[in-house]
């Protein structure tokens, strides 16, 4: 039976999805957050519980009000560029402030944990598709930070009995089918934001970073999955460790790889619009392609993407951002 599952970072992107996840499969959900690049206004099932995982009194209030048979972290700081210029931010946020937090589950006997990983542990792809046991040789602190993470999970389990579940994204897009949540960032890096932007913003020129990389059409291949194809993954592995199982790690996407040029031809085709863009060089490190083997989700945990057809993400994501960007626009005017 579901219970109660305390959900570190639940205010942000992927975190605010998965909490409606739990919640409509029954657990009973809190969320833990700052709110440094989550919004209060994400937050819609279960309470919110302000606070930081680099302060373990904020840890030790939470637990102890909670009492959480679960935990799934997605509290993380993210962007790759950063990461490489404040490396210091990276290791702090996302693997001291984890330790701060096994150490709080081990004192309270939470034995399982959902960990929002990446496939940047792997670095270069040195095969057209990563399964789970290519080698993982992360080239960003970000990446490096987040494998360190999955290390010390190893460990607590080995030492300590703390299940776990490694849930390693590609690229995460689209929105809430209803379009009560999506994508909201301060500083906003990611493809299709940006793309849905540059449609709309006659003041914003959208750049293709890239157009000789080796694949068909000069740009870079991803692995684009629908956020509520990730949060079934993550109820998923929820419900499995909750049932018992041994901790475990998952390459989460489709198996397919979508250019950015055919991202831009789906923003086209959803808005009715003409992208406007301009092409730059390709961004340090960026790797040709990066495309997830799924099998191994699907083999354990049953789960398989329904929902990440490029043209159902892109759709899903302008009805949020349509939403948004009228909600921000009207908030600026009575401000």
């Amino acid at each position: 039976m579901p219970g109660k599952v305390l959900v570190l970072g639940g205010a942000g992107y992927v975190g605010s999805h998965c909490c409606r996840a739990f919640s409509d499969a029954g657990w009973e959900v809190t969320v833990f957050d700052n709110l440094s690049t989550g919004w209060r206004d994400l937050v819609r099932w279960g309470d919110l519980i302000e606070g930081d995982l680099n302060n373990t009194r904020d840890i030790e209030a939470a637990f102890s009000a909670v009492k959480p048979g679960a935990v799934a972290h997605f509290a993380a700081s993210t962007l790759v560029g950063e990461s490489v210029t404040e490396p210091g931010k990276y290791y702090r946020n996302n693997t001291f402030a984890t330790l701060n937090l096994l150490d709080a589950m081990r004192r309270h006997g939470t034995n399982s944990i959902i960990f929002s990983s990446t496939c940047a542990i792997f670095g270069h792809a040195q095969t057209d598709l990563l399964a789970e046991d290519h080698p993982c040789n992360p080239i960003n602190p970000y990446g490096m930070s987040k494998l360190m993470v999955e290390q010390m999970l190893a460990g607590f389990d080995h030492a300590h009995g703390i299940r776990s579940a490694c849930l390693r994204y590609f690229n995460a897009a689209g929105a809430d089918r209803d379009g009560l949540i999506g994508e909201r960032h301060a500083c906003e890096t990611h493809l299709i934001p940006l793309a849905l932007k540059g449609a709309y913003d006659p003041g914003y020129a959208f750049t293709i970073n890239g157009t000789d990389f080796d694949t068909p059409d000069g740009t870079a291949l991803r692995d684009y999955i629908h956020v509520e194809d990730l949060a079934e993954a993550h109820l998923l592995a929820l419900n499995a460790l909750e049932s018992g199982a041994p901790s475990n790690a998952f390459n989460l996407g489709t198996g397919r790889g979508t250019s950015v040029a055919e991202i831009v031809d789906a923003v086209e085709r959803a808005t009715g619009r003409r992208l406007p863009r301009k092409t730059g060089p390709r961004r340090p490190g960026d790797p040709a392609r990066l495309i997830a083997a799924p099998d191994k989700a699907k083999e354990i945990l049953g789960w398989t993407a329904t929902r990440s057809d490029v043209d159902n993400i892109i759709t899903s994501a302008l009805a949020w951002h349509q939403k948004d960007w009228a909600v921000n626009q009207e908030a600026s005017l009575q401000g």
